[in-house]
């Protein structure tokens, strides 16, 4: 059955200097190509995420999409985590009930597995995360799921993280997916690329950057020098967004 959606409801992304956002114009084009009617998307660009209470009493809200830098400071402003949000620390959909409580949801988890497995094929069993925010921690979550063992990369490490200078032969060696879940890479800035060695990356490499736009990152395109496989964070967020509006609707998820 087509899922019709006739609700006079706003929804928006909630992020910091999110001019840039997949989000606005993909909902834009799904409620156009759908015919889904009274519906409107917009981004909540916050200075800060105290503004979140304001948004939140925001009338005929029906949900929003949260990003950099706010999916682990919302967690205070929210009433219900769903299972998956509690478990990875993180949220990035938020639905607003009947009742105006608030409730956590993580799609991040579910577009990054579906996007993962679409070339995958058993190219690794260790995997280096790099990055330490929210998103990172929803691939974290998947990777344990398919019993991929991941190493934190990070700037700032904590116990049990390492930094990038300690990535040498014999981890490039045994870490063969190699997920970039941090900004550097993303337009304007598409000179840059995280600081790994990439004179040691091969063909039995996976690099997965979160990054849709370019749609080759410099991260990218040094592994496909390499003969590495490559994919991109776009259908990732492709699969979020409808998780995101399934939620919010209440369609089986």
């Amino acid at each position: 059955m087509e899922k019709k959606v006739h609700n006079n409801k706003r929804y928006g992304l909630v992020g910091k200097d999110i001019a840039y956002s997949f989000s606005r114009s993909y909902f834009a084009e799904k409620f156009q190509k759908e015919g889904i009617d009274n519906c409107t998307y917009e981004n909540f660009d916050l200075e800060s995420i105290d503004v979140i209470k304001t948004i939140l009493k925001t009338q005929n809200l029906g949900g929003l999409n949260v990003t950099i830098p706010y999916k682990e400071a919302i967690l205070p402003y929210i009433d219900h985590l769903s299972e998956d949000a509690e478990i990875i620390g993180a949220v990035n959909t938020v639905r607003i009930l009947a009742d105006g409580t608030v409730e956590g949801h993580n799609t991040d988890a579910y577009g990054f597995k579906a996007a993962l497995l679409r070339q995958w094929n058993d190219h690794a069993d260790k995997a280096l995360i790099l990055g330490t925010g929210g998103a990172s921690k929803a691939v974290h979550y998947v990777l344990q799921q398919m019993n991929i063992e991941p190493l934190f990369v990070s700037r700032n490490p904590k116990e049990g993280q390492i930094t990038y200078e300690q990535i040498d032969s014999a981890l490039m060696q045994s870490h063969r997916l190699i997920i970039n879940c941090t900004p550097i890479g993303t337009h304007p800035d598409i000179d840059r690329a995280p600081q790994i060695p990439y004179d040691l990356i091969d063909s039995g490499h996976f690099l997965f950057d979160l990054i849709y736009n370019p749609e080759v990152t410099l991260f990218l395109a040094e592994g496909k020098k390499k003969g590495a496989t490559i994919q991109n964070g776009h259908f990732m967020l492709e699969q979020q967004a409808e998780k995101s509006w399934n939620i919010w609707n209440e369609f089986p998820v």
